[in-house]
């Protein structure tokens, strides 16, 4: 258990190379908001990281695990049993309705959150040749690879990011991966920004070339970019640490985002895509939509100031 000296907080994350670079920025907020503090670490294998003897689409079935649990319910089990205060999550990968012990208390401010396509030869959707094989484990990518080139062949693909960039390399089962901007950025495997979003090196790993996907094009998913902070829904204490180190128009944006999935009843491999903007103080929403049985997309897009009606607005104009 947690020892409850109010100077000592403890902070859970997956293992993941990923997971602990979020985990370290929001170790680094926390220690700059609050020098008297005491963080300590606590790193919890998930569901989601154990099995990977099948694909992640099946995991959950497999587990018998609702939605998203695969990566947070071994998190959530910490937190209910006092052994971490905070759970650290790609917001991505949380529910959109929590077990009402928890709540999502705070967001950090969101890198880019684009897809990025990444290959050997550096081209776009468009330069792969027929039959080429794109690996994903999200289902939301691959629908939106086979709308947009109905003749390129989805491969599953398990694995933190080094692992599928090295896949890649390998040349064996994957022409071209799939990969969230955000991890590839804050991995260092590319810069967070690119010049005229061209084809661009992927850093320390010669040979593969990244495109980032304008989201127009390739909508990514509700809360992409974002790291969530969880915590127990009543804990005033952890509240108060997330809050403080929390980024405001990230969580307009996120809330948009996630009440619109929610609305669609949509769970982590429910083919959405969803993005958002914030100028001035309007939230700028935009969708697609792949029906569980099969068809052509819906899309809507919205806007307004407040993120829960534009959510409302975005659904109500799904066509």
């Amino acid at each position: 258990m947690t020892d409850e000296s109010p100077t000592l907080f403890t902070v859970g994350t997956r293992g993941s190379e990923l997971a602990l670079v979020q985990a370290t920025a929001t170790e680094g907020l926390l220690a700059a908001a609050f020098p008297d503090l005491k963080i300590e670490r606590r790193v919890i294998k998930t569901t989601g990281d154990r099995r990977t003897d099948v694909s992640l689409a099946n995991v959950a079935k497999a587990e018998g695990i609702f939605d998203k649990g695969v990566f947070i319910k071994e998190l959530e089990q910490a937190l209910d049993e006092g052994d971490i205060d905070i759970a650290v999550h790609s917001l991505k990968d949380l529910p959109t309705v929590l077990d009402s012990r928890f709540a999502l208390a705070a967001v950090l401010v969101r890198a880019p959150v684009r897809d990025v396509l990444v290959t050997r030869d550096g081209g776009g959707f468009e330069s792969l040749p027929a039959g080429s094989r794109v690996g994903t484990s999200s289902v939301r990518r691959a629908k939106q690879v086979t709308f947009l080139r109905p003749d390129l062949e989805i491969v599953d693909l398990r694995g933190n990011v080094p692992t599928r960039l090295q896949k890649l390399a390998s040349g064996e089962n994957h022409d071209a991966i799939l990969l969230a901007e955000a991890g590839l950025v804050r991995l260092g495997f590319l810069p967070e920004t690119s010049v005229d979003n061209g084809p661009e090196p992927i850093l320390d790993m010669p040979g593969l070339i990244a495109v980032r996907l304008e989201e127009n094009t390739f909508f990514p998913a509700a809360g992409q970019g974002a790291i969530g902070l969880e915590i127990r829904a009543e804990d005033t204490r952890s509240r108060v640490f997330a809050e403080s180190i929390g980024h405001a128009d990230t969580w307009l944006r996120v809330t948009a985002e996630r009440e619109f999935l929610r609305l669609l009843d949509g769970g982590c491999h429910t083919p959405v895509g969803v993005f958002s903007s914030l100028t001035d103080g309007i939230i700028h929403l935009k969708a697609r939509v792949f029906p569980e049985a099969g068809g052509d997309p819906q899309s809507g897009e919205a806007h307004g100031a407040d993120p829960m009606a534009t959510a409302q607005s975005l659904f109500q104009s799904l066509k």
